[in-house]
């Protein structure tokens, strides 16, 4: 099964390779179309993250109020998803999405030698090899190495800039400095974890995070709008006040205090 998910990825590569006659051109256009094939779940992930950091001050309230019943501390919590509607696990299916392709373009770009013959997989003039590590091309000199640093450095800092540029816009939350170290962590871990990859799965993940990164600006910028509107209208809406008023009775006129006497 695994190696039929390999041969797909490999097989959809090499029909945008025919077309435009480059390897790395043709592993963007596969994560361009990959990344609008999962858009909507990108939107969702944004949404929640949102959402997380307008109920964030709520969720430390029942941690407080809460702090020695984990079992109401929990409920409480539910409640609070509900209401807010926010999924904690919607954050994690996007990049969960990506990792068997991340894994397949892995394996695939290393046997690329094996599956194609008297070709060179390069991308353009920018790198000479898309089947070269890092590793590999540090021993070559410093010149070769340039263009496979640069891949390593949008590899890692591409990953968590969305993490980032979320909690930037977030000054009051008191877990932002816990969540800067641990995306600086985390970049220091990718860029380990690149030494040893093929520049082609860095070209596919570092393209993949930027556009990532944009959709999640726009998103961001639509829900903002949203609730800057939503609030407007609430302030610009009039008070409707219900008075119910007294009915008056009709004075007597002079003919009628006639006909009483």
């Amino acid at each position: 099964m695994w190696d039929v998910i390999k041969d797909w990825v490999f097989n959809i590569i090499h029909f945008f390779y025919d077309f435009c006659g480059d390897w790395g051109l043709a592993i963007i256009v596969v994560t361009v179309i990959f990344r609008v094939l999962i858009s909507p779940l990108m939107h969702k992930q944004t949404k929640s993250s949102y959402q997380m950091q307008k109920v964030q001050p709520l969720m430390q309230e029942i941690q407080r109020k809460y702090a020695d019943d984990p079992q109401r501390q929990q409920e409480e919590m539910q409640k609070l998803y509900a209401e807010a509607k926010f999924n904690p696990l919607a954050g994690c299916l996007p990049m969960l999405l990506q990792m068997p392709i991340f894994i397949a373009l892995f394996q695939v770009l290393s046997e690329m030698g094996s599956r194609t013959q008297g070709t060179t997989y390069e991308f353009y003039n920018l790198v000479p090899s898309l089947v070269m590590r890092p590793s590999e091309a540090f021993s070559m000199g410093f010149g070769t190495f340039v263009p496979y640093l640069i891949l390593m450095v949008v590899f890692a800092a591409a990953t968590f800039l969305p993490m980032i540029l979320m909690q930037m816009g977030n000054k009051d939350n008191p877990q932002r400095k816990q969540t800067m170290i641990m995306a600086a962590v985390m970049s220091v871990f990718m860029l380990w974890i690149s030494w040893g990859s093929p520049a082609g799965v860095l070209l596919f993940w570092g393209a993949s995070s930027l556009i990532g990164i944009a959709q999640q600006q726009i998103s961001m910028r639509i829900m903002k709008r949203r609730d800057a509107e939503a609030a407007e209208t609430i302030e610009v809406k009039p008070i409707e006040v219900d008075v119910t008023r007294k009915v008056k009775k009709p004075r007597p006129t002079k003919k009628d205090t006639g006909k009483k006497r």
